[in-house]
């Protein structure tokens, strides 16, 4: 056990569900280390967090982009959530910032 039982207790107040991972398995929390360090090298790494509610509001907008608008090399460099293609797919194409610039989406202008 890493940490004490009152941090269980914080968290469960919140309405987290702790899941307990095995011991010496490394390759259990692959995919949350694999996000994490995702999350923390394209985002958090160049941002200044105020609060919990700034926090909040800057993942949910990277949740966003990572899902909708950066390629996954898992899936062939496709999007988990691909949106509705619109406009002439010759057209020009604009770039849409996010978090300040932080992000760049990039669309067919319509």
């Amino acid at each position: 056990m890493m940490f004490v039982a009152s941090f269980d207790e914080v968290f469960a107040d919140e309405g987290i569900r702790i899941i307990r991972t095995p011991v010496q398995a490394p390759r259990a929390n692959a995919f949350a280390e694999r996000w994490v360090r995702t999350v923390r090298a394209e985002c958090l790494d160049w941002t200044l967090i105020w609060n919990r509610r700034h926090a909040e509001q800057v993942l949910s907008i990277y949740v966003k982009h990572y899902n909708t608008a950066r390629p996954h090399h898992g899936l062939a460099l496709d999007m988990p959530d691909r949106p509705a293609s619109a406009g002439d797919p010759s057209g020009p194409i604009r770039r849409v910032d996010r978090l300040g610039g932080l992000l760049h989406e990039y669309q067919r202008a319509a």
